[in-house]
């Protein structure tokens, strides 16, 4: 028997068997999620833990066109703008939310259909079960808005195998299934007009025995045969040797993502790599959060993420003008400042 809350109809809560079905509700918005909308999950997951009548949690988004497109970042740049403290607000408990899913006792199964983006990646591939379709579009584009990619996205682009995830970061590609489960970002595919025969299955049935029974091969994908320059290239030790490597190749995919890189934020792509290196020493997903917090938190108070904003989702006129404009003006001095200490009343922390 299904029951069904929405005291904010932008996050759909209902009880479907031994499942707890959490749906993302701003279709129009592709499923962007506010800050009342990442409460309304934490608080879900919390009651559910704690409920022995729910064995597993599903996550999904209205309509057909995505998951989630990542977080509301027109809110984002009003907020830069005005300089309050909103989006830190946001991301501190988004992060801890992120934190929450991959711990998460019970199965958290990700219906990963569509666009799957920044913050939609943290809700959906931290989960122990993560399914993605032949709509999957999956990606962490933050470099192309003057951000970093963050929500535990340089934690699992740095576990992905060689230099995939670095490649991802960088030039923020989206991703399709194949990709996306040879980078360790999904664990199954299943055709797209099976999700609601999965769906149901699972009323009934354990999370962990229900996806293999709708699996399916995906289309092939372009990674793994790319793998190969890939991991040459960007195993440069800057952004800029990465991308002169990337024009020595001689290969029209390798210029091409020279190309896609260059079109990024100079500062945000340095920070990305150095963010993306220090992930991997850092071990645990809680203590990249933390990373991350402090480099988002800067950001905010950085020119590229509004001005990245602005020319991607307000203007639209897709011309950025960066600032510094190039690699060779971002310094040393200049990263290191998105890693620089908040001071202790506004660190993250995570248990």
């Amino acid at each position: 028997m299904k029951t069904e809350e929405a005291v904010d109809d932008t996050v759909l809560l209902a009880t479907d068997g031994r499942t707890g079905l959490i749906t993302l509700n701003r279709p129009r918005a592709l499923n962007a999620l506010t800050h009342p909308m990442v409460l309304r999950i934490d608080e879900a997951l919390r009651a559910w833990e704690q409920d022995s009548a729910v064995d597993q949690v599903l996550i999904r988004g209205a309509g057909e066109r995505g998951l989630c497109a990542g977080g509301d970042i027109r809110a984002i740049h009003d907020d830069a703008k005005a300089g309050t403290a909103a989006s830190a607000d946001f991301w501190r408990d988004e992060y801890r939310l992120n934190a929450r899913i991959a711990r998460y006792p019970k199965p958290y199964v990700a219906l990963m259909d569509g666009i799957v983006m920044g913050g939609g990646v943290g809700v959906s591939a931290h989960g122990s079960v993560r399914v993605v379709t032949e709509r999957s579009r999956v990606a962490m584009p933050e470099t192309g808005i003057g951000f970093v990619p963050d929500v535990g996205g340089t934690y699992l682009l740095g576990r992905a195998p060689g230099l995939l995830g670095t490649h991802l970061a960088l030039t923020g590609a989206a991703v399709g299934a194949a990709d996306a489960l040879l980078c360790g970002l999904a664990d199954h595919f299943v055709p797209a007009d099976r999700l609601p025969e999965l769906t149901a299955a699972l009323a009934g049935s354990p999370a962990g025995e229900v996806p293999a029974h709708f699996a399916g091969t995906p289309a092939p994908g372009e990674l793994a045969g790319q793998r190969a320059w890939i991991d040459r290239c960007y195993a440069a030790d800057t952004v800029e040797e990465i991308v002169e490597r990337l024009l020595a190749e001689g290969d029209p995919a390798a210029k091409e993502t020279a190309e896609t890189i260059l079109a990024k934020s100079p500062t945000s792509l340095k920070v990305t790599l150095t963010a993306l290196r220090r992930a991997r020493g850092l071990g645990s997903l809680e203590r990249v959060l933390e990373q991350e917090f402090r480099v988002s938190c800067h950001a905010l108070r950085a020119p590229d993420l509004v001005e990245g904003i602005r020319a991607q989702v307000v203007d639209k006129d897709r011309n950025p003008r960066w600032s510094p404009p190039a690699l060779a003006d971002v310094t040393d001095a200049d990263v290191e400042r998105f890693f620089a200490p908040l001071g202790e009343a506004r660190e993250l922390r995570l248990p």
